[in-house]
């Protein structure tokens, strides 16, 4: 069944008429006024919006900026789970990257992202990339502590940068779950 929806294919607003110009006030042409209802409205930090453009620039600041940080030491390639972190952050920078030019070309010509296909897309993908990150951030944190308090063998590492690239990952996580929740909250709403 092929339906074409509002929210996909814009739909222009039939001129409203006042009873022919006749000004007999017949009260017969009243209801060209009504409000037409709409299905679903751009909710702040959806696909599309100013908000969710934010939102996923927000996400691939702090992504890059703790992959990088991670990257930069020396030794990170000796712990699996500060690798996961690196493929993880890598990840949520390209996904976040990747929306955030596809909503900013939505903002430019004025487009609704509100298919319920590309919502599903893009509920999918922030569900993965955040479990990910959260995993990789977890699994991070816990060989982080393992070095700084139970080893204590800080001075030989760089404590520092782990914590702050795992800091960074969380940061991240946490600005993709508003996205993965707007995005779920839309198609759960239909």
């Amino acid at each position: 069944m092929n339906v074409s929806h509002a929210s996909v294919h814009p739909v222009e607003d039939p001129p409203t008429t006042d009873g022919g110009g006749g000004g007999n006030g017949g009260g017969g042409g009243n209801n060209n006024n009504e409000v037409p209802r709409v299905r679903m409205k751009d909710t702040r930090g959806m696909p599309g919006t100013p908000g969710g453009l934010a939102l996923r620039i927000c996400q691939f600041v702090f992504a890059v900026a703790g992959l990088c940080v991670m990257a930069t030491t020396s030794d990170f390639p000796s712990v699996t789970a500060f690798c996961y972190l690196v493929a993880a952050t890598g990840l949520q920078s390209l996904w976040s990257l990747s929306l955030a030019i596809i909503d900013i070309y939505a903002l430019l010509v004025r487009r609704s992202l509100q298919n319920y296909r590309v919502v599903t897309l893009f509920t999918l993908g922030d569900g993965i990339t955040s479990t990910v990150t959260f995993a990789a951030a977890c699994a991070s944190a816990g060989i982080t502590v393992l070095i700084d308090n139970d080893l204590g063998s800080c001075a030989k590492n760089h404590c520092a940068q782990f914590e702050t690239a795992t800091a960074m990952a969380f940061i991240s996580w946490c600005t993709a779950l508003p996205s993965f929740l707007l995005n779920f909250w839309s198609l759960a709403s239909r």
